[in-house]
């Protein structure tokens, strides 16, 4: 299987745990989930220069060094040259992060804890808050784990709470005795909906240091048409996506997939597989997630319409950057509720722009402007694109509101969903511009293409007409 990048961003945590984050002495030696709290005596070497050793240059600096897909994308480099710099008050990449006032470290003492986005991207033991409350936040770090050693987390934890002081031994080196290591826990998948459908993918193989992206094919059981007004997704960690798809009404019948087979996009060689490939073309979005945890409920009276008896191509693309096998699994509920219920039906919005090339190594524009031939009313947006992505911007265009910017996204492998409440109102002749900038790093021209290597240009969404 072909390698690809990740763009690495983090959580952040609620003042609401506390008793948590700052641990105190409710810990035991032999209670795994707790570290040990050992006394701040100073030492002679500054604790930023033991963090920087044991574990920026380790752990971090590998993949954040100037020139690597990491740093591309998260603008962080954490090199011993400049990670200190690069560090304290700096504002991150993640929107989400940013949009909280959050710094990449903070300086102002305890309550830098609460501020600093290095923490809060390194506390894995809050997995569980993070993946359920921030979703946005992207990924924990070191990616894929494993994750810091708890004595690590509590070091770099007390020397935040110490004003993060680039000189000085502010934390005791005996905190680092502490070499036990968070497990997370294992996978809750979803109890099946009280109304609805529960389908789940896998579990299936995701081999070390390379990602798998795969296909299966379903044909739904139900006789009469159902309506979905709300669905969660939940996977294991690792997954880029998810989408469930339908296939469109020019779907050749010798092209369908066989019922319950797992089909991979691409070979051990990297190849990509065309029986795979060409069943694609034919796709129809339907739900869909970039994060490892969804939950989304449609406005009232509003639903999608799932016909009787349809047949659904389930796709999960999941990473692995860790150096053992790891498993991808997705569970799925669709919530329904009675066709009297539904006052407007729920449709797809798709603007794919497929027509686009990326001169080598320079940074591209590309606009595309799409307009509609009948009123919209849009509820929902979210973009998709890859690796090379700086920013993903939606305009309006046409009437009162003529140029406004309704959308941004500067992560491409976890986007923002944005709702629209009242939704965005778009007359016949009106329509949405997309703006996406890449930055193409590479020595060829980059177009579109499946694979994180290449690009896309893709706003999904949902509305309903009159």
């Amino acid at each position: 299987m072909r390698q690809r990048s990740v763009h690495a961003a983090t959580l952040r945590l609620s003042t609401a745990l506390v008793t948590v984050l700052v641990w105190g002495a409710v810990g035991c030696a032999s209670d795994p989930t707790q570290p040990v709290e050992a006394p701040s005596q100073p030492t002679t070497e500054a604790s930023f220069a033991i963090i920087q050793d044991q574990v920026l240059t380790p752990r971090c600096a590998g993949c954040h060094a100037a020139g690597t897909t990491f740093a591309n994308q998260s603008g962080l480099v954490l090199t011993e040259d400049v990670a200190y710099e690069n560090l304290l008050n700096q504002p991150p990449k993640n929107d989400g992060a940013r949009g909280d006032n959050l710094v990449r470290v903070s300086d102002v003492g305890l309550p830098g804890i609460f501020k600093s986005f290095l923490w809060e991207k390194i506390n894995w033991p809050q997995e569980e808050h993070f993946l359920g409350d921030h979703p946005d936040y992207g990924s924990l770090m070191p990616l894929g784990g494993p994750p810091l050693t708890y004595g690590q987390m509590e070091f770099i934890r007390q020397w935040i709470s110490a004003g993060a002081p680039r000189g000085g031994a502010v934390v005791d080196e005996a905190v680092l005795r502490d070499t036990r290591v968070y497990q997370p826990g294992p996978f809750a998948g979803l109890e099946p909906p009280a109304e609805g459908l529960h389908i789940q993918l896998g579990p299936f193989n995701v081999m070390p240091g390379h990602d798998r992206e795969v296909f299966e094919y379903r044909e739904l059981s139900h006789v009469q048409d159902l309506f979905v007004n709300r669905f969660e997704i939940a996977m294991r960690q690792g997954s880029h996506h998810f989408i469930l798809h339908t296939f469109n009404d020019d779907m050749p019948d010798e092209l369908l997939p066989a019922v319950g087979d797992l089909r991979d996009v691409y070979d051990e060689n990297g190849d990509r597989i065309w029986t795979t490939i060409y069943p694609m073309l034919y796709h129809e979005f339907f739900v869909g997630t970039q994060t490892p945890i969804a939950n989304y409920t449609f406005p009232p009276g509003v639903a999608l319409r799932l016909p009787a008896r349809i047949g659904v191509d389930l796709n999960s693309h999941y990473l692995n950057r860790g150096a053992d096998i790891v498993q991808g699994e997705v569970h799925l509920n669709l919530h329904t509720v009675p066709a009297s219920q539904v006052e407007r039906e729920a449709r797809v919005l798709s603007l794919n722009n497929q027509d686009f090339s990326l001169p080598p190594g320079q940074v591209s524009t590309v606009e595309k402007t799409y307009t509609f031939n009948q009123r919209y009313n849009v509820f929902q947006l979210v973009s998709h694109a890859h690796q090379y992505m700086l920013t993903f911007e939606v305009e309006l265009v046409g009437g009162a509101r003529d140029g406004e910017l309704v959308y941004f996204a500067d992560d491409w492998e976890h986007p923002p969903i944005v709702p629209f409440d009242p939704p965005l109102v778009l007359e016949s002749g009106q329509g949405l511009k997309l703006r996406a900038k890449y930055d193409n790093w590479t020595d060829g021209p980059l177009g579109f293409g499946l694979s994180s290597e290449e690009e896309m240009m893709i706003l999904f969404g949902y509305y309903y007409t009159d």
